[in-house]
């Protein structure tokens, strides 16, 4: 104990007896802050994007639930500023419930200011695999599902440039903010 340090003991050898402990036990959660959350299916591009607009490094790979955690990147805009991107892992039917990898990463999403649904267009029905993302998060939570989503189309350089016309007028009857991008 510091205080029974004197100008003859500079290094006391007694001290006095403490108070008992207080044992608690306590479950922490944290949950991932960023601006932008990018959710979709499995290798719907998520991570691709990631690293191509930031300087992430997520594991990219061509099997499904290649991303097990979040990963953040930071992107960066000419003026200096920036803002930072959440690549949660796929998302499946059945995610509210638990399935798949489930509503542990559905709370991540929780956080975020808007979302960016990507939707894999080499997948069979888009427009349906949209859908599913869209009920589980209604399912997990309300807030979640009023979140601002800005659709993009991804893998378009695989498919014809009918195909591309054909879905932008599909999902643009059901998303106010519809892109076509190519992540690779």
């Amino acid at each position: 104990n510091a205080r029974f340090a004197t100008a003859q003991k500079r290094a006391p050898q007694f001290c006095e007896p403490g108070e008992p402990s207080i044992e608690r036990w306590l479950e922490l959660e944290l949950k991932l802050i960023a601006d932008v959350g990018l959710l979709g299916l499995p290798n719907a591009g998520k991570s691709t994007l990631i690293s191509v607009i930031s300087s992430a490094k997520p594991k990219i790979a061509d099997y499904p639930f290649t991303t097990l955690v979040p990963n953040l990147g930071v992107v960066s805009k000419p003026d200096g500023d920036g803002f930072v991107v959440a690549d949660i892992p796929g998302l499946i039917e059945g995610a509210s419930e638990g399935v798949g990898l489930g509503h542990e990463f559905l709370r991540h999403v929780e956080r975020c200011r808007f979302l960016l649904h990507i939707v894999d267009l080499t997948l069979e029905n888009p427009m349906e695999n949209y859908k599913k993302i869209n009920e589980e998060l209604k399912k997990h939570s309300e807030n979640l599902a009023s979140l601002y989503q800005i659709v993009a189309l991804n893998k378009i350089d695989a498919i014809s440039q009918e195909d591309r016309e054909k879905y932008l007028k599909e999902f643009k009857k059901v998303a106010k903010d519809v892109f076509l991008i190519s992540a690779a």
